[in-house]
């Protein structure tokens, strides 16, 4: 089990090659006697979303013809038709646009809201200010140019209560005739609550459909996929997106992102994408359909890896501490972990352990830097196979008050326990633990 205790050999070499003290050790140690209930939580779903991810591909009858190229404009790319047509039942959708073209999390977002909202529309975001990122996307920050509001897209957000739950009751008096999109971003972001589960999902999808049957319900999937045995599409939402990087890729899929959903709103993300034209018949695959669906195919595992390596960090946390979100034993709906940790410089030694945890780029040492899309300097620590891919191991924070850095990923648990193990030694070594 993924969770055993240490064994004396493992300690041994913990302490002499990775430099790992007795005190981290006995601490960890302790700490996995402890969780071992919420692990078995974990495998639980992992065993129902492997059988699930493993029958899609069955029924959708994949095969060695699908690894294959095509070239110019990707006409009848075979590849690229079998993982959309995958990704759309697995999501329980109508249709699907998996693309290695589609950049990051934040550009199937975009492609999302540029393809779906006209001048005049009005969108209201359900849980409060979205991902950085996305600031610059809608109008909240920048010069506005190419963002919605340019366009002429009015924006209102509707903010969370102060535990974290949905306001329902504001939600249905800001929804007017103008009201097209109701968003809802599924991950804490840069925010100190508890990600929203697939209920909380349900109840924003339900108040919002009471008031306007025909808005239209987008969910940012981000960091959440695997979490539950139930998607968001199966509870009412009509368009999804994530990124390949993140959970779904499995840390295999060297790129790319995915929207799932209703028929008539894929058409119009896809004209988006390309052109009115031409939608998603067209556009290479590069080649890569076979490390994106190897990579589907082990998400179920690799997720519960990173969830156990969550529980561990916040378990460890609590009990010197510091205050975590979410608690060890709460419900996830995403991947991440928030640690109060109340000074830059503890922030900075936290992101630098997870650093030297890494298999590539162990010896960088991490620094605060202005970030593009960022409000603030941002620290980020990430040795990853796939840059920039945060199912790998890394950990990141905005250096601002109350200084709280987020920690996520892990191909594996042990490696996101290792990750825990060097942060907590380089913040003892600083002298902030």
């Amino acid at each position: 089990m993924d969770g055993d205790i240490m064994t004396s050999k493992t300690r041994i070499f913990l302490k002499d090659f990775m430099e790992i003290d007795d005190a981290i050790l006995d601490l960890a140690e302790e700490t996995e006697n402890e969780i071992q209930e919420e692990f078995l939580k974990v495998d639980q779903i992992k065993e129902f979303n492997q059988y699930k991810v493993l029958n899609v591909m069955q029924d959708s009858r994949i095969s060695d013809t699908h690894f294959g190229w095509t070239t110019g404009y990707g006409y009848n790319d075979m590849g690229r038709d079998a993982i959309e047509q995958v990704y759309a039942k697995l999501f329980k959708t109508d249709d699907a646009i998996v693309r290695p073209t589609i950049v990051s999390g934040t550009h199937a977002l975009t492609l999302c809201l540029t393809g779906i909202l006209r001048p005049g529309d009005e969108l209201i975001y359900a849980t409060g200010k979205p991902y950085d990122t996305l600031e610059e996307v809608i109008g909240i920050r920048g010069e506005n140019k190419g963002s919605l509001k340019e366009f002429g897209v009015h924006y209102k957000q509707v903010e969370l209560k102060e535990d974290g739950q949905p306001d329902l009751e504001r939600l249905s008096k800001e929804i007017t005739p103008k009201t097209k999109m109701v968003c809802i971003q599924r991950s804490t972001g840069y925010s100190w609550r508890k990600a929203l589960t697939i209920k909380d999902i349900q109840s924003i999808v339900e108040t919002a459909k009471a008031v306007q049957p025909n808005l239209i319900c987008m969910v940012d999937n981000c960091y959440g996929e695997f979490l539950d045995t139930v998607e968001p599409t199966e509870v009412g939402v009509d368009v999804m997106a994530g990124s390949l990087i993140k959970n779904p890729g499995g840390g295999l899929a060297l790129t790319g992102g995915y929207i799932v959903g209703r028929e008539d709103l894929i058409q119009l993300i896809s004209y988006r994408m390309t052109s009115p034209s031409i939608g998603k018949e067209c556009g290479l695959t590069f080649g890569l359909t076979r490390s994106m669906l190897q990579g589907l195919f082990i998400a179920p595992q690799t997720v519960s890896g990173a969830i156990k390596g969550a529980i561990f960090c916040a378990k460890i946390f609590e009990k010197l501490g510091y205050e975590v979100c979410p608690r060890h034993n709460d419900a996830r709906s995403d991947i991440i972990q928030s640690i109060q940790l109340g000074s830059a410089e503890a922030v900075v030694a936290f992101c630098q352990g997870i650093q030297a945890a890494a298999p590539v780029d162990s010896f960088v040492t991490p620094e605060p830097w202005e970030m593009p899309g960022y409000e603030s300097p941002v620290v980020m620590a990430a040795g990853a196979f796939v840059q920039g891919s945060s199912i790998e191991l890394s950990a990141d924070a905005p250096i601002k008050e109350p200084y709280i850095v987020y920690f996520q990923g892990g191909l594996t648990y042990e490696h996101s326990k290792m990750g825990v193990l060097k942060a907590l030694q380089h913040m003892k070594k600083k002298g902030v633990l």
